[in-house]
């Protein structure tokens, strides 16, 4: 997607990138710089994050935290202490406890039929569980189309008269499909079976027991109320430019995204989590993160990275190091590793922004083994490749693969070859992933995209002629596909 600054933003932008560079300067002289700041740093010029707070947990205590950047472009306001972020969809993180807590006190069941809860629901949705709805896997028809705009036009009554009209989208627990009218359900619940509202619920059963004041000064407003320090929101996904983002977010759907915090805040209450603070039963955590299985015994969610969900909360489902994540807007997370005893908070003001993808990394810091140029998230196979490549040189990639297929019966799939070239090129070791890439050409060389990504990295390293060759390839292998052709036209007029 291009990232040109439009007109209407390029005077403030022109101020913030020279203020970014300053505030940035001005905090590694105020405070000795460690390896986590430069790293966030270099993250936020790569994915061009205005605003950014960290806060890290390790063994039960807030270990580090930290402010970077603008949080609010136009006025040139430093990230600091006291900012607070819309948090979007990690609000449903706090409603997933909330739940557990309705269960701990003996007023819900997880498994049983809404029936037993809510009256004059269309019959398809009566048999519909809280876990279903909680882990988006209940079929139900999206209130919500394009950028949280609700069905139907304007107003939320007219909304929910019409999504209750529609079919279902798929059998339970067949699918995930990531819909907010599952938490429209669940809010309507929690009202009815707490005798309040559910932001009143949260906020006296979670953050004042927390003291997480920032949070519940703020409410349950979203983007709607003038919050005092509040980051303002940006994006380039709607136009391809920097713009400033809001969305109109009714009442009854913020259950799923509609409170603001801090990353010490969210850090806090990592560890109340964790500590039995919000819980009365030792099983109650262990409940809220176990995520749903679908009819086919998997569990499933956004990517291959977050691969499951519970109630309110993506998870990391992996043989080392797996996770619990809450996330919200593509732009904040918290992610919490239990075996570690590790919990980051990474709040910025850019959806799109997609901490989730560097949590892992900032996680590596503390433990060594979960750092990505330490072979972490790499599938078994391409581990056992990878150990080779390091110390055999990536240049002998097809050499390498040809003795470990004859000792080790190794099974290499194209779709993973492919990622891990992407993830060597987010290391900057684009010479490394062009070795792999040219591999799995080797492996594959009927595919198509194995060409186009070839092609992709000898125009990063500056080879225009070799782009070009490989992106005819692709078009001998798929004569239709209009990204070589439109690559290819880019090619040319260099």
């Amino acid at each position: 997607m291009s990232r040109t600054i439009g007109h209407n933003t390029a005077i403030f932008m022109k101020a913030s990138v020279l203020s970014l560079s300053l505030l940035m300067g001005l905090k590694s002289s105020l405070v000795l710089a460690d390896e986590i700041d430069d790293f966030l740093r270099a993250e936020m010029l790569e994915r061009k994050i205005p605003g950014l707070q960290l806060a890290v947990v390790k063994n039960g205590k807030i270990v580090k935290t930290a402010s970077y950047g603008l949080a609010n472009i136009q006025d040139a306001v430093a990230v600091d202490d006291d900012t607070v972020f819309t948090i979007n969809s990690m609000t449903k993180a706090f409603t997933g406890v909330a739940i557990m807590q309705l269960v701990e006190q003996g007023k819900l069941k997880l498994d049983v039929g809404i029936s037993e809860y809510l009256t004059d629901l269309p019959e398809a949705w009566r048999s519909l569980t809280i876990r279903q709805l909680m882990s988006h896997t209940s079929g139900l028809p999206a209130i919500l189309g394009n950028w949280a705009k609700l069905i139907g036009g304007p107003g939320f009554d007219s909304a929910w008269a019409l999504v209750q009209k529609k079919p279902m989208d798929f059998k339970p627990d067949t699918r995930f499909k990531y819909n907010q009218t599952n938490y429209v359900l669940v809010g309507k619940i929690i009202d009815k079976f707490s005798e309040m509202p559910f932001a009143e619920f949260i906020t006296k059963n979670q953050l004042v027991k927390v003291g997480m004041k920032q949070t519940a000064d703020a409410g349950f407003a979203h983007f709607e109320a003038v919050i005092p320090n509040q980051a303002r929101a940006y994006t380039y996904m709607k136009t391809g430019q920097l713009t400033n983002l809001t969305a109109d977010f009714a009442p009854a759907l913020r259950t799923a995204a509609g409170m603001t915090s801090s990353a010490k805040e969210l850090a806090l209450w990592a560890i109340a989590l964790q500590t039995g603070k919000l819980f009365d039963k030792n099983d109650s955590l262990e409940k809220l993160w176990q995520p749903n299985l679908l009819t086919n015994g998997n569990t499933a969610g956004f990517n291959q990275l977050v691969n499951g969900y519970a109630l309110g909360w993506p998870m990391i489902n992996r043989a080392e190091h797996p996770a619990a994540a809450s996330l919200g807007g593509d732009r904040s997370a918290l992610v919490i590793y239990p075996q570690d005893k590790l919990s980051i908070a990474v709040l910025t003001n850019l959806t799109g922004s997609l901490p989730s993808l560097f949590i892992d990394e900032i996680a590596g810091f503390y433990i060594p083994q979960m750092k990505a140029e330490n072979g972490f998230g790499l599938p078994p196979a391409i581990k056992t490749l990878w150990r080779s490549l390091e110390s055999k040189g990536y240049e002998k990639a097809a050499q390498v693969v040809k003795e470990l297929q004859k000792t080790d019966q190794l099974k290499l799939e194209e779709g993973e070859l492919n990622t891990w070239g992407y993830k060597l090129i987010a290391q900057k070791k684009k010479k490394q992933a062009l070795a792999i890439f040219k591999l799995n050409t080797y492996l594959f060389p009927l595919s198509y995209n194995t060409y186009d990504s070839l092609a992709e990295t000898y125009w990063l390293l500056g080879d225009t002629q070799k782009a070009v060759e490989h992106y005819k390839k692709v078009l001998e292998l798929k004569p239709d596909n209009t990204h070589a052709k439109e690559q290819l036209k880019k090619l040319i007029e260099i």
